[in-house]
């Protein structure tokens, strides 16, 4: 029998789901939370799908994880919880290719990739739309830049770690980007906001003294008739 849950990863707890779901069937609980907790740490703070097949008469089961999309790890590895509303204006991250090639290996199993090399390029398409960098460049660089062999090096050894001072420099880069970023958004906003008062200005105005000015006409038209019909 086929169980499929989805859980936080790492931090799977007693609930109405888990005991709806498995209590009737006699396997340990405890033991099931036990499980799916050390099987899914290196994806906390995700939801994560997973699957247990219960032998219901041995009481006994066996655990299946399936990772979260590359999208969450893409998201979870910079730290951001949205990606770019418009990723041609707006980079929300800049990852080194070890970053990549750590979360082409986590989800090596799950692609249809045929090696690794091709799991990386695939990662490094997702990023496109994510509005995230790698190495300060567009993702679209960095894959024919794969396809050309300059990672292969680090591709080839599965390094998934960057060094600290290569961390910080991505850093700094990017830090740099974000603060233009914000001054371009501000700055297009305030033209806006421009264009829209400009707007409100040029729209014909309604005065309570023009309003005021069509009462007496108005009313100097009906004494005047008034004064034509007493003479008749």
């Amino acid at each position: 029998m086929i169980i499929k849950l989805l859980v936080e990863a790492g931090n799977m707890t007693p609930g109405p789901a888990i005991a709806q779901k498995v209590g009737p069937l006699g396997i340990n609980i405890g033991k099931v939370i036990s499980e799916v907790n050390s099987a899914t740490k290196e994806f906390k703070g995700l939801k994560v799908p997973v699957e247990l097949d219960v032998n219901a008469k041995k009481k006994t089961f066996t655990l299946k994880v399936f990772s979260p999309p590359v999208s969450e790890l893409i998201k979870k590895e910079i730290g951001i919880e949205k990606a770019s509303g418009s990723h041609k204006k707006l980079k929300v991250g800049n990852l080194a290719i070890e970053q990549i090639i750590k979360i082409a290996k986590i989800k090596r199993e799950n692609m249809l990739d045929k090696n690794l090399k091709a799991a990386v390029r695939s990662v490094v398409g997702s990023c496109v739309s994510l509005g995230v960098l790698i190495e300060n460049q567009e993702p679209k660089k960095v894959s024919e830049q794969i396809t050309s062999g300059k990672y292969d090096s680090e591709i080839n050894q599965g390094k998934d770690v960057a060094s600290k001072e290569k961390s910080q420099k991505l850093k700094s880069y990017f830090d740099e980007l974000h603060e233009k970023q914000e001054e371009a958004i501000k700055k297009e906003e305030e033209a806006k906001a421009a264009e829209e008062a400009k707007k409100v200005g040029a729209a014909p105005k309604v005065t309570t003294e023009t309003t005021e000015t069509k009462k007496e006409e108005k009313i100097g038209e009906e004494e005047k008739g008034k004064k034509e019909l007493k003479r008749k």
